[in-house]
């Protein structure tokens, strides 16, 4: 009976040690929090509810937004084993690698051992070397039923290429390679493979988590909103403001957030006003008309106000379809400034024909180009 213990004792550590390494960190300098995905693919049936447990995801309309799933979806709706449900968390940057907030957090359960939780439950989304470091554990054989262990899931804040983007860790399929995953989250094979410094990639290898960019709608939420940056990546939604207002992101809006009351009953009373001024508009209300409308836009939240701006849309036409380009108004003063500037060029024009004015001439107009770029 001793030589069976020592033995399975031995196999246990022989995992342990052999194990391959699921991921590399996720680089991460901005901070300090952000949202962020990872893709869990369920070991076995189960249902929605359940996965929401397991990842400590507050808010049940969290998970649903994140999977493009419809509001009236039940809590105990089936999941599929080998099915992948979208885990929407908080990630937080250290030491230049980004891991979720001090959630999800894990009870051990009779048999378990680092290894099996972190390959089995969470389905190799983290390493059982990664748990053992961030909760400080001596001996990754040593864990005890009923003890509560942080589970650090891989994520990032950084913006890629100069663009905010939602950061998702993919865990990696048999078969699958660099530049099909790319084309599946419309990035380039050359972004994933700098991202997650690989080399080549014939190099990659189905369970590594890579870290996938996914661009995110642009917004006029406010630096100093509680819900900032609110970044919501194609087909998703969200609600925010203490579930006043639903968010949500789609392509076809020209990746510009549009965001609306969000009709929900509010258990701790009445939602602050959302109106934009006295313009008459509240948040997801615009004008009539076609071109030019004006929209009143959600800009973030405190405790006690949620911010509103005013912004301007225009529309050009390419084959005969409207496009809609998007702009905060502008003060009135500015408006006067580029109206005089324009009435002194053409009085200017009007007076003078030397050749050496013509080179002046395009200067200036290449400026004002700028100019206009700049406070649009």
């Amino acid at each position: 009976m001793g030589s069976a213990t020592l033995l399975l004792a031995l196999s246990f550590l022989s995992v342990l040690i052999t194990a391959p390494r699921a991921q590399a960190s996720f680089k991460c300098s901005s901070g300090p929090t952000c949202n962020a995905l990872v893709g869990y693919v369920s070991p076995n049936t189960t249902t929605l509810s359940a996965i929401q447990t397991l990842f400590g995801v507050k808010n049940f309309r969290t998970l649903l937004g994140a999977n493009s799933l419809p509001a009236s979806t039940p809590t105990n709706q089936s999941v599929a084993a080998k099915d992948k449900i979208v885990i929407p968390f908080r990630c937080r940057c250290s030491n230049g690698t980004g891991i979720s907030n001090h959630r999800p957090v894990y009870t051990v359960q009779k048999d378990d051992g680092l290894y099996h939780i972190a390959a089995e439950v969470f389905a190799g989304l983290v390493t059982y070397q990664e748990i053992q470091a961030v909760n400080n554990i001596s001996d990754a054989n040593l864990i005890e039923v009923g003890q509560e262990l942080w589970i650090p899931l891989p994520c990032s804040c950084d913006e890629v290429n100069e663009s905010k983007v939602v950061h998702y860790g993919h865990v990696v399929e048999s078969g699958s390679s660099v530049a099909e995953i790319a084309e599946k989250y419309g990035t380039t094979e050359e972004t994933l493979l700098e991202l997650n410094n690989i080399t080549d990639p014939k190099n990659l290898k189905a369970g590594d988590v890579l870290d996938v960019p996914l661009k995110a709608c642009t917004s006029v939420v406010k630096n100093t909103s509680l819900d900032y940056p609110l970044l919501l990546s194609n087909g998703t939604y969200a609600y925010t403001a203490n579930n006043c207002v639903k968010c949500q992101c789609y392509s076809a809006n020209n990746w510009t957030l549009q965001c609306e009351q969000s009709g929900l009953n509010i258990t701790n009373g009445t939602c602050p006003s959302m109106e934009c001024g006295s313009s008459g508009l509240s948040i997801g209300n615009s004008t009539s008309t076609t071109c030019n409308r004006t929209t009143c836009a959600y800009a973030g939240y405190t405790n006690q106000t949620i911010f509103t701006s005013l912004v301007e849309s225009t529309c050009s036409s390419t084959n005969n379809a409207p496009s809609y380009a998007s702009k905060i108004t502008l003060p009135s003063w500015r408006w006067n400034f580029v109206f005089i500037v324009s009435q002194l060029v053409m009085l200017y024009l009007h007076h003078s024909q030397e050749p050496r004015f013509q080179h002046f001439n395009k200067s200036f107009r290449c400026h004002c180009q700028r100019e206009e770029y700049i406070i649009s």
